[in-house]
């Protein structure tokens, strides 16, 4: 098991690591330049993040639903960590850029990327299908909740957060505007009514989908400012810290307490436990948030991820919450 969890966690995150070490190189061999990669990521914004959420959901399958338990569990989980960040991240961030991608940062993980494939190597190809099911409500709550956040804050340092009737609006209108909420939306409509594209859609769907994450890792590695790091570590230590142990401790035990166990604790663990969403970067940098501390924010806890997921995995297996190998 300590080889197996050490190699899923490994596999998971080392593509990301070669794609953020792309784009760095691009640059630095003059591939490329930042202001060509900033150009590519609105692109990857715009364009392809749509095909990369509608595809998360369209391809989910019904046939193993996750209990009801679990999947309240997770939904009144991201609420309530959302309204409670709302509450406090305010009060130790003080511009509102940064506010809005703290925020984002804590509560959006990288479940879609993670979820299916570490499910199936540790609890097996049947659990996998749960993972696909619980993508749908998790990547639709995610997507919702980082707009209306964004947006939020998407004014002026020293005017309020709080949300006016014509604010209210606008904000609902630009909801509904936003390319990853728009995916996220048409493929809710295909999953419900059980809808399934023509052959020859599906496949360059399917193959737009899958190049938005990398794409926009391979920017984000080419936009990255080493120097920059440390100037923004006193908000990015304490970030990490909550993201990649807090919270999964937190969530974990409530999760086992109220009775969830194998597979669905461990589900718990990918919902909150991953990294930071990848798609938290272009939201970030094209939504008015600190597009520098997003992406900082996700190369940073991509790496560290090894290190916490591991540390999960091997715990969890070692007291007997996961099955062994």
């Amino acid at each position: 098991m300590l080889l197996i969890s050490f190699e899923t966690a490994l596999n998971a995150v080392m593509p990301f690591v070669i794609y953020l070490a792309l784009g760095w190189i691009a640059v630095r061999i003059r591939a490329a330049d930042r202001p060509f990669m900033e150009r590519v990521n609105r692109f990857c914004f715009r364009l392809l993040f749509p095909f990369m959420t509608f595809r998360s959901i369209y391809n989910a399958s019904p046939e193993d639903m996750p209990s009801p338990k679990l999947m309240l569990f997770a939904g009144i989980g991201i609420l309530a960590l959302i309204l409670l960040l709302v509450l406090l991240v305010p009060v130790f961030v003080k511009t509102n850029a940064r506010r809005g991608t703290v925020i984002q940062a804590i509560f959006r993980s990288n479940f879609v990327i993670y979820g299916v494939p570490m499910t199936e190597v540790v609890c097996g190809t049947a659990a996998s299908s749960i993972a696909g099911v619980m993508i749908l409500e998790c990547v639709s709550m995610f997507n919702i909740a980082s707009v209306i956040v964004l947006e939020m804050y998407n004014r002026p340092d020293g005017e309020s957060g709080r949300i006016s009737g014509k604010k209210l609006a606008e904000l609902v209108v630009n909801l509904f505007r936003n390319p990853l909420l728009q995916g996220c939306l048409l493929g809710l409509f295909f999953f419900a009514l059980g809808i399934k594209l023509p052959a020859a859609f599906e496949k360059p769907v399917d193959t737009l989908g899958g190049i938005a994450s990398p794409l926009a890792m391979i920017t984000l590695g080419g936009t990255l400012r080493f120097a920059a790091i440390r100037k923004n570590l006193r908000v990015i230590t304490p970030v990490m810290v909550i993201r990649l142990i807090v919270m999964p401790l937190a969530f974990l035990s409530l999760a086992w307490a109220l009775g969830l166990r194998g597979a669905e604790l461990f589900l718990v663990l990918m919902i909150f436990g991953t990294p930071i969403a990848t798609a938290s970067y272009p939201m970030a940098a094209n939504m008015g948030g600190d597009g520098e501390l997003a992406g900082q924010l996700v190369f940073i806890s991509t790496l560290l991820s090894l290190l916490t997921i591991f540390a999960f995995i091997f715990g969890m297996s070692q007291l007997g919450l996961i099955p062994a190998a």
